[in-house]
């Protein structure tokens, strides 16, 4: 029992080569992608910054430049000049001092920093989490059924966007009083060049002030939280050190948060658009059976997970991908979106089956940079999307597919909004 991606362009994929980061290429990317696969699988392509870089799109490629530690995460091997460095991370993150984290970073210095962290964000942290991963789940969906219009909601800016960011605030020990400060300043963050000029790189030197004070705070008095087992972990006798704490507090909030917002929103779009799939997880959760919905997660981020290209890899020598020869220093982008629709993996990969099982999706990355948060974002999508199936059985999109409207941005996937309605009467809180 399948459902197809709906309204797909007439004939699939594009005949002649597609333009890339259009609006309408950001609705629907997986034609170009199919494109690029056939008939350029790797190759070298201007971005809208300005910045050329290689897209790698098949997912044996994908995998192996993944784990090639000759493709280094460090900016300094950009073979760039400064100015043009800029345009490849995260905005704002170098002039707040906030390079030093997992993302940026190659082994020895990765290997100690990802140990030290593993320490504090133990699968036990997460799992002991759930409880109140649930409490604000069911909070948001309280807020939005008695808050808003009669049987209306957005389920991105209510639902989908708030709950991680209240879920690793208080992971993180930031106290609730400061937690809408935190909504602030990563609601700039996820607009991509949609709000103010220069809000973004202002909302990260903001959000590392703050960051500085309460990791102070914490040594003075330390918690149950995640910022106090990050100053408190150690390895050999070594610490992180102050901007390392606070670079490391800085990449949990802020991949930790769009990717969820994504995962919960695009999956449910998923839902919503295949009405046959929907049909099963529902059963499944109303006979007390959560296998579909945990097969059902993997396959959601892999038919349209929350990251599109993994993040920015630089050659550190020359090397080869997929036959094509990369020079020292050039910048290559995995596109995790094209991998794991790569039909040379996954049979009838344009094809939503929640129950799909040989599920090796790409989504969370692969090799020494596999996605350190992936058990809580699983957490949250499992727990967000089967508390939307169980208390609005009947909800459903109150927009046409075509007028919805995907965020721009390079690395992420998700929508700018996800308007639905629903029945109230059926809203009640399920046990």
């Amino acid at each position: 029992m399948h459902d197809q991606q709906p309204a797909p362009p007439p004939g699939g994929t594009p005949e002649s080569e597609p333009e890339l980061f259009t609006w309408e290429f950001a609705s629907n990317p997986y034609p170009a992608y199919a494109w690029l696969r056939d008939n350029a699988p790797v190759r070298k392509t201007p971005l809208p910054s300005g910045v050329d870089a290689w897209l790698v799109t098949r997912y044996a490629d994908a995998r192996q430049a993944l784990a090639d530690q000759r493709l280094s995460k460090n900016p300094a091997h950009h073979d760039e000049p400064a100015h043009a460095k800029r345009k490849t991370g995260i905005p704002g993150e170098r002039g707040a001092n906030l390079m030093t984290h997992l993302l940026n970073i190659d082994p020895p210095d990765h290997t100690r920093l990802r140990r030290l962290v593993a320490k504090a964000f133990t699968p036990r942290r997460v799992a002991e989490f759930a409880p109140r991963v649930q409490e604000l789940t069911d909070q948001l969906i309280d807020t939005f059924i008695e808050e808003g219009e009669e049987g209306s909601a957005d389920l991105i800016h209510e639902f989908a966007f708030p709950l991680p960011i209240y879920a690793i605030c208080d992971l993180l020990g930031v106290p609730r009083e400061d937690q809408d400060d935190f909504r602030d300043w990563a609601g700039m963050m996820i607009r991509h060049g949609g709000g103010p000029r220069g809000g973004v790189a202002r909302s990260v030197k903001k959000m590392r002030g703050y960051l500085a004070e309460l990791i102070h705070r914490k040594r003075l008095e330390p918690g149950d939280d995640l910022i106090s087992g990050l100053i408190k972990a150690s390895d050999h006798g070594e610490h992180l050190t102050e901007n390392e704490a606070a670079a490391m507090a800085f990449i949990l909030l802020f991949a930790g948060f769009e990717t969820t917002v994504n995962l919960i929103g695009n999956g449910m779009y998923a839902l919503l658009t295949h009405p046959e799939q929907r049909a099963r997880l529902q059963k499944a959760l109303a006979d007390g059976d959560t296998g579909l919905l945990e097969t059902g997660v993997e396959e959601l981020l892999r038919f349209d997970g929350p990251v599109e290209l993994a993040t920015w890899r630089f050659a550190t020598e020359p090397l080869t991908i997929g036959g094509q020869d990369i020079a020292a220093g050039d910048p290559v982008l995995v596109v995790l979106a094209a991998a794991d629709r790569d039909p040379a993996r996954f049979e009838e990969p344009d094809t939503l089956d929640l129950s799909r099982r040989d599920n090796q999706h790409l989504g969370y990355g692969h090799g020494i940079h596999y996605c350190l948060g992936a058990p809580l974002a699983r957490l949250e999508g499992r727990t967000a999307l089967a508390t939307l199936l169980r208390r609005l059985p009947d909800l459903q999109l109150a927009a046409e597919p075509g007028d919805l409207r995907w965020r721009g941005g390079l690395i992420m996937r998700g929508l700018r909004t996800l308007p639905v309605k629903f029945t109230t009467a059926q809203t009640t809180v399920s046990d």
